[in-house]
């Protein structure tokens, strides 16, 4: 049983990826960080010792504290945040029991700079891949959608990490697409986003035999496409796609309709 204040990694982990996941701050020592480079998704960094920092960047949200034990760093942190009225948590068992549960952990290294570029009018890949930024990798991630010849100099002039144009890391793979190459990458496979993925490939590849939702994410994705003009307010839209979608590949892809309702199959 998690101690007062403490939240499992099992429950926290049914949080990430949703809306109403908690702010993740990461207060292990340099050390510690080094010996094991990872973090929980959508965790960032922060020194323990700069707690006003941290409670400005907070800004009065929930937050769930972790450090490599969850010992004295993250309750000493999560106390003291309470104590400001900050809502705190701390993960049992810090990074090590996370790990140990065997749940996806990011690659500190493999986290690039929160700006993002790719092509303008998106449809599949530009809306899924940020999805999973924000919802699994930072949350703070911003996006800039360009025409297709202008995104390698924008990612240039304005220090962004390009995705889903070729010649760049973040991109098809053979048979994979951008989202593949992403979960890839920040190391987040995980059944329900493995089976989320599936989806994403079949609908942006135009191989819906290998997915029988590939029809549907594509069609909702040439719907949004027409009512959006900017590209944003597509993005902001998708989100909620990608959440729906999200929750059906966690706890509700067995799930069927059927008319009238209990009808003998």
């Amino acid at each position: 049983m998690p101690a007062f204040n403490e939240i499992t990694p099992a429950t926290l982990m049914r949080l990430i990826g949703t809306p109403a996941a908690p702010v993740l701050v990461d207060v292990s020592i340099d050390a510690d960080h080094a010996d094991d480079p990872f973090l929980v998704p959508t965790a960032f960094r922060a020194a323990h010792t700069d707690r006003d920092g941290l409670s400005a960047r907070l800004a009065g949200r929930d937050c769930v504290v972790i450090c490599q034990k969850g010992k004295k760093l993250s309750h000493g942190v999560a106390a003291w945040l309470r104590a400001q009225g900050i809502g705190a948590q701390v993960l049992e068992g810090g990074n090590y029991g996370w790990r140990d549960a065997g749940l996806p952990r990011v690659p500190a290294a493999a986290r690039p700079a929160p700006l993002w570029v790719t092509r303008h009018r998106p449809k599949i890949d530009r809306i899924a891949c940020p999805w999973l930024i924000r919802r699994f990798v930072d949350p703070a991630a911003q996006f800039l959608f360009v025409p297709p010849s202008e995104v390698p100099a924008v990612a240039e002039k304005f220090d962004a990490t390009p995705f889903d144009i070729e010649d760049t890391h973040f991109s098809h793979r053979g048979p994979l697409c951008t989202f593949d190459t992403m979960i890839a990458t920040f190391g987040l496979a995980h059944p329900a986003l493995d089976r989320l993925a599936l989806v994403v490939r079949a609908a942006d590849t135009d191989d819906h035999a290998a997915s029988p939702q590939a029809a549907g994410l594509l069609a909702l994705s040439v719907g949004l496409s027409r009512m959006y003009r900017d590209d944003m307010a597509q993005l902001e839209a998708g989100m909620n796609i990608y959440d729906a979608l999200y929750r059906w590949a966690r706890d509700g892809f067995d799930e069927g309709h059927d008319w009238p309702a209990g009808a003998a199959k």
